[in-house]
């Protein structure tokens, strides 16, 4: 796939954890159970996202923020406002990737981005965590929050290592901080996230704007 998604970075650790639910229940018991349970419960859900993107060889960083929504069985719509808008739309078989000041739209067959990797698996939820993750709990008290670890049995240049930051009591997701080959990070904290929201249909699809380049 000659075109590396942008947007794709951010999804990956939130999907993690939302996209989990239409595997089988994870190995493990206690917290990482109550979590599994909580979102196999979840039909729809958005929030408010930010983002912090750093490189790790300049150590530059750019900080992103915007909306996503997610549907049950796998529809998303991660919608980047700032510092310069893009749209990614996976919908039940077409993945498109927007942006509105390059006037440019990239089209995917879903099964095609399914069979490239493994953390593209995860964004239709087509993995099951427990077959293709190692997962470690730290039980350690902190400030009112429970770190869960993500590796990959196969690591991949994308996504190597994972870091899921969960509230304790309402078993939601409250950050991510993804780790990629290179040591770049990518770390999401949700805002304002609301459950079982009545999501449009046209929220999941995409008509390139007159003009725009499709490729």
């Amino acid at each position: 796939m000659g075109h590396i998604f942008r947007a794709f970075v951010g999804v990956v650790g939130l999907a993690a954890i939302f996209w989990s639910a239409t595997g089988a229940a994870l190995a493990e018991e206690g917290i990482v159970g109550k979590i599994q349970r909580q979102y196999e419960s979840i039909q729809s859900f958005q929030a408010e996202f930010t983002q912090e993107l750093t490189v790790a060889a300049s150590r530059e960083s750019e900080m992103r923020r915007g909306m996503l929504y997610f549907h049950h069985p796998g529809l998303i719509r991660w919608e980047t406002v700032s510092p310069e808008p893009e749209l990614l739309i996976v919908g039940p078989e077409v993945v498109w990737n927007y942006f509105k000041d390059e006037e440019i739209a990239y089209r995917y067959a879903v099964e095609d981005v399914l069979g490239s990797a493994t953390v593209l698996k995860i964004l239709s939820g087509q993995a099951r965590l427990d077959e293709d993750f190692l997962t470690e709990v730290d039980l350690t008290e902190d400030s009112g929050a429970t770190l869960i670890r993500l590796r990959p049995r196969v690591p991949e240049p994308s996504l190597v290592e994972a870091t899921i930051r969960v509230d304790p009591e309402t078993f939601l997701l409250q950050q991510v901080l993804a780790v990629d080959f290179y040591g770049n990070t990518n770390k999401v904290t949700l805002h304002d996230l609301r459950l079982d929201p009545n999501l449009e249909p046209a929220l999941f699809e995409f008509t390139p704007p007159e003009g725009v380049l499709v490729r």
